[in-house]
């Protein structure tokens, strides 16, 4: 376990003694191959990132957007608060501000009063 990560440990000793590539690849016994319990996510992350390169873009413009927001309209560049239960409630109050702002925008008071009374 590295970090709080289990890690598998892949060999096959068998496969190693009979590779014609083997003193290019290892220069002990057989090849062992670390990898990170649940690092198959990131391998099909990166090949969805691969197949489809402007998404990270699209991400970066929709979800990110309200969190700079958040830093300049309201000047929370760092939390007040410490520990995660208290960040939590910070964090929520902030996102209900900024939602409420953003409704207020896009559909006016009326527009909130009515949807919130349906």
């Amino acid at each position: 376990m590295t970090r709080g990560h289990a890690n598998i440990q892949y060999s096959n000793p068998a496969a190693c003694a009979a590779c014609t590539i083997k003193p290019r690849c290892t220069s002990s016994r057989w090849r062992r191959i670390n990898r990170w319990e649940n690092e198959a996510v990131l391998d099909r992350m990166a090949t969805r990132l691969a197949a489809r390169p402007g998404i990270l873009n699209v991400r970066r413009k929709t979800v990110e957007h309200p969190f700079g927001s958040i830093k300049q309209w309201m000047n929370q560049g760092a939390f007040l608060m410490r520990g995660l239960e208290k960040v939590r409630a910070e964090f929520s109050l902030t996102a209900l501000a900024y939602n409420l702002r953003r409704a207020i925008t896009l559909i006016g008071v009326p527009g909130l009063i009515r949807a919130m009374q349906a």
